[in-house]
C-alpha cells in the first residue's frame, strides 16, 4: 500500500531554507556588491577599471575554479530552490508573517528577472558564451564592454532593469533572511531592519546605475589606447616585451 508522505523538500525544509538564504547572502550577495563596486570604477576612467579587472584575472588558472565554487554553483542552487518555491513545491509564508503580498510578489518577480539577466549577462560577456555568439568581454575590459555589449541603448536599459532587480532581490532578501534566522522577531525590529535594507538597496542601486552612466560616456577609441598602453607596460614588466631605449619609438608613444 502506497502512502503519500512529505516530499524531499518538505522533509528537509528547515535545512534547505537555511542554505538557500545563506547562499543568497554569501557568496552571491557579497559577489554582487563587489561586482557592482568594481564596475563603478569606470567613473574614474578606463585605466582604473582595467586595473581592477586585471587584479581579478591575476588569479590565472584557478579563476574558473573560483568562479564555479563561489559564483556559478551557489547561483544555480539559489535559483533552483527559488524556482521550486515559486512553483509551489515548498511553502514560503513563514518568511512573511507580518507583511503584505506586494513585497512577497516583488521578491519572486525580481528573482526571476535577475536570474534571466544573469544568464544573458554570462552569455554576453563570459568566455563560456562564445559558442552562443557571446563571450564579448576580452582583455580590453572597458572598450570591449561598450563596443560589444553596452553600445545599443536598449541593452543599457535591459542592464539597468537587471541590475535593479538583482539589487532589490538582495536588499529585500536581507530583510527576509533576518526573519528566517530569527534575528528580528518583533514588528518594531522588522520595521527598523526594513529601513536599513531600504537604504542599503538605494545606495547599491545607485552604484550599479552609475557604472552604466560611466560606460555610456566612455570614448571607446581613447579607452582602447589606454588599454593597449597598459598591456604593453605589463609585458615590459614581465619581460615579455623589450624595454624601449631612449630615442626609439614604441607603441607606447603612438
Amino acid at each position: 500500500m502506497e502512502t503519500n508522505g512529505p516530499s524531499f523538500f518538505g522533509r528537509h525544509q528547515f535545512l534547505i531554507y537555511r542554505l538557500f538564504s545563506l547562499a543568497g547572502l554569501i557568496p552571491i550577495g557579497a559577489y554582487l556588491v563587489v561586482h557592482l563596486l568594481t564596475n563603478a570604477t569606470i567613473l574614474n576612467g578606463p585605466a582604473t577599471y582595467q586595473s581592477q579587472v586585471d587584479r581579478i584575472h591575476s588569479l590565472g588558472i584557478i579563476l574558473p575554479l573560483v568562479e564555479w565554487v563561489f559564483i556559478f554553483i551557489p547561483i544555480l542552487f539559489h535559483a533552483l530552490i527559488g524556482l521550486t518555491i515559486i512553483a509551489g513545491m515548498m511553502p514560503n509564508t513563514a518568511a512573511y508573517p507580518y507583511n503584505g503580498n506586494i513585497r512577497y510578489t516583488l521578491q519572486r518577480a525580481t528573482g526571476m528577472i535577475a536570474f534571466a539577466f544573469i544568464l544573458w549577462h554570462v552569455i554576453q560577456m563570459h568566455r563560456m558564451g562564445a559558442g552562443l555568439g557571446g563571450g564579448k568581454f576580452v582583455a580590453e575590459a572597458a572598450s570591449s564592454s561598450v563596443a560589444s555589449v553596452l553600445q545599443p541603448f536598449s541593452y543599457r536599459v535591459l542592464y539597468g532593469i537587471g541590475v535593479l532587480a538583482a539589487v532589490y532581490h538582495l536588499a529585500n532578501g536581507l530583510w527576509t533572511q533576518g526573519i528566517t534566522w530569527g534575528i528580528w522577531t518583533t514588528e518594531a525590529a522588522m520595521r527598523r531592519a526594513g529601513w536599513i535594507c531600504l537604504v542599503f538597496g538605494i545606495l547599491l542601486g545607485c552604484v550599479g546605475l552609475s557604472s552604466l552612466y560611466g560606460f555610456s560616456r566612455l570614448d571607446v577609441k581613447e579607452a582602447e589606447t589606454v588599454e593597449q598602453r597598459m598591456e604593453q607596460l605589463k609585458k615590459i614588466e614581465s619581460g615579455e616585451a623589450p624595454i624601449v631605449s631612449p630615442g626609439t619609438t614604441s607603441s607606447l608613444d603612438k
